[in-house]
């Protein structure tokens, strides 16, 4: 049974998810859209770079500081669809379900169950998978609505409701990108469900089909090697055989397809004809199991042709390519052993923020690597090494923490130096403020302003100009009363009181105009009267509170530090537990081929005592 290629669809499934939200007001997905919050914006920047580890932490700082205001519905998908990437489908799905409550639209809502269901089926939860998929209400947009239906049809043909996924798939459209493996499983729905003509004629139009790209050639080999070998073992070689001629002499199933044509052409008794392919697979890699059979086939279709020499020679070759193979096995066995394993896989693949999509694409060129084929396409070994990987980058990620709490201790230590020598400074230049006194003095001047309006006393706010011109006239009218002549005396009376009238004019005029900028000029100095004293409230405050909080970093520091200590032990733990899982997954395949190589080797012993017991038995019969 075909099951979707992990393709990227696009970016990634959290890309998608979030841009299903813009899509649901009735935009595209790839139209650009407008970023309000910058810090969203940052967020996009490593998103779409696959750092998604690096999007994820500066996306939950944004949204534990209130940061991205404009894109609260946005950022909680992006939020779940990176926590889904990392196979955190319990907490993606508290996010999707907290979204759905919220009255998210059901375009939003359907999407999330979607991805939810896809990566829960990665990771093997495939009743958690059934339980997502069901709640997806309506079709899904362009080619997603094709994906989910073959995703469904999976789930309920692992659960053998072959009906149920055999309606399912006849839904999916031709014109997607899945019809053809939506066909495919419906080919094999249908033969898994007693309609054998019609999963047969399904699968044979896929098998005759002018694929397009690696993938689809790929698929069409598929279905053409399981129709035959579905015929070879209901007893019908004849069938087989045009099938297996379809298949590409160089692909995925390539081996098994020259294996398969060789048994068929053998069960019809043409031996000869079955020597051409299973004699082109020996001439392969012999790590592939099919190549492994093939060395026995050949001796064997010899022997019935009657060339018991060379069937004789060819078992033995084969013993002694098995008796190799055999060697190699246990020097790969005994390199996984050692725990070399993962990390030469890791290092010829980066990719460590990549999430849900990273893929093994290149085999370590060691002696188990080349073993690994068929391990490494196992659901298994893949989420073992994705989880692995992520244990890797946590513990680098810790790792560098870790020495950051040490920069964190030389700042908070820098600032308590800093304080300590700031602080007299900043004390003594309160104390020569002298606050007090200041205050003292302006309830003095409010006071003498209060009397002045009070009396309207207008010279009081005489300029100092104004006031030497008032003594200047108080002499003069002193000097007035020496004047002996009587009528100078009055004349020079008259003069000083149009001066003295004239001064009085001027102070009165200006009275209310000086009487505001007084005001004022006390209200600004209350100001700043008021501004110091609460900078000494301050002061005395931050004087009390400060080392305390400093105390209270400290606490926090230590905390982290002690909260790192414990993240690396466990990590360092799961990642050894992982290790040691995988190397026993992969030591435990390359001892089933170890075991299956015994039997070949058994198979080929018995056989060259057979030939050799024929041989003596016609040589007795010999004259």
């Amino acid at each position: 049974m075909a099951q979707a290629p992990h393709s990227k669809l696009g970016i990634s499934a959290a890309a998608l998810a979030f841009l299903g939200v813009l899509a649901a007001g009735g935009a595209r997905a790839d139209e650009r859209h407008a970023v309000a919050d910058p810090h969203f914006g940052e967020v996009l920047f490593y998103f779409f770079q696959e750092d998604y580890f690096s999007a994820l932490t500066r996306l939950m700082t944004a949204q534990r500081f209130a940061r991205v205001p404009h894109h609260a519905e946005e950022a909680e998908l992006l939020r779940g669809g990176m926590l889904l990437s990392y196979g955190l489908h319990q907490e993606a799905g508290r996010i999707f379900q907290a979204l759905i409550d919220a009255g998210a639209p059901p375009s939003v809502r359907d999407r999330a169950w979607f991805y939810l269901a896809k990566i829960r089926y990665q990771r093997g939860y495939v009743a958690e998978a059934e339980d997502a998929i069901g709640r997806v209400r309506g079709p899904l947009p362009g080619d997603l609505e094709d994906e989910r239906l073959v995703l469904h049809a999976v789930l309920l043909l692992r659960s053998k409701q072959y009906p149920q996924a055999i309606a399912m798939l006849r839904q999916t459209s031709k014109r997607s990108g899945w019809a053809a493996y939506g066909h495919y499983n419906l080919g094999v729905a249908l033969v898994l469900a007693g309609e054998r003509d019609a999963g047969v004629e399904l699968l044979d139009e896929i098998g005759r089909d002018r694929a397009r790209g690696e993938e689809l050639a790929a698929l069409r080999d598929k279905a053409n090697v399981a129709l035959a070998y579905a015929f070879l073992q209901g007893g019908a070689p004849a069938r087989a055989e045009p099938y297996l001629e379809r298949v590409r002499l160089n692909g995925l199933v390539s081996n098994k397809a020259l294996l398969g044509l060789g048994w068929a052409h053998a069960a019809l008794n043409e031996y000869e004809r079955a020597l051409a392919p299973w004699m082109e697979l020996t001439d392969r890699p012999a790590a592939d199991t099919a190549v492994q059979e093939s060395l026995l086939a050949v001796p064997f279709a010899l022997g019935k042709l009657g060339a018991y020499r060379q069937a004789l020679a060819r078992y033995e070759s084969a013993l002694d390519a098995y008796t190799r193979e055999s060697a190699r096995l246990d020097e790969a066995i005994a390199a996984i052993r050692r725990g070399a394993l993962v990390e030469n896989i890791l290092r010829d693949n980066p990719g460590e923020e990549s999430g849900w999509f990273w893929r093994v694409r290149r085999l370590p060129d060691t002696p188990e690597g080349r073993y690994l084929t068929e391990l490494l396409a196992s659901h298994d070994f893949q989420e073992g090494l994705k989880n692995y990987r992520d244990l890797g980058f946590l513990s680098r990620n810790l790792k560098a923490w870790a020495q950051n709490i040490g920069v964190y201790r030389d700042m908070l230590a820098t600032r308590r130096q800093g304080f300590a020598e700031r602080l007299p400074r900043v004390v003594a230049g309160e104390r020569a403020l002298q606050v007090e006194r200041l205050r003292a003095a302006h309830e003095r001047e409010v006071k003498g302003l209060e009397r002045i309006e009070s009396e309207e006393d207008a010279g009081a706010l005489a300029a100092e100009k104004e006031r030497m011109l008032a003594v200047r006239l108080e002499r003069v009218r002193a000097g007035l009363e020496r004047l002996a002549d009587p009528a100078q005396r009055e004349a020079a009376r008259e003069k000083h009181r149009l001066l003295r009238g004239l001064l009085t004019w001027d102070l009165s005029a200006q009275y209310s105009a000086r009487l505001r900028e007084e005001k004022k000029a006390l209200q600004e100095a209350d100001r700043l009267i008021a501004e110091a004293e609460a900078r000494r409230e301050a002061l005395l405050r931050e004087q009390a509170q400060v080392p305390a909080r400093f105390d209270e970093f400290d606490k926090r520091i230590e905390a982290l530090r002690n909260r790192i200590d414990q993240a690396q032990a466990d990590v360092g733990a799961a990642a050894r537990a992982q290790e040691d899982y995988l190397a026993e997954l992969a030591a435990a395949e390359l001892a089933r081929r170890r075991e299956q190589i015994a039997t070949y080797i058994t198979q080929a012993r018995f056989a060259v005592a057979q030939i050799y017991d024929q041989a003596v038995r016609t040589s007795e019969k010999a004259p």
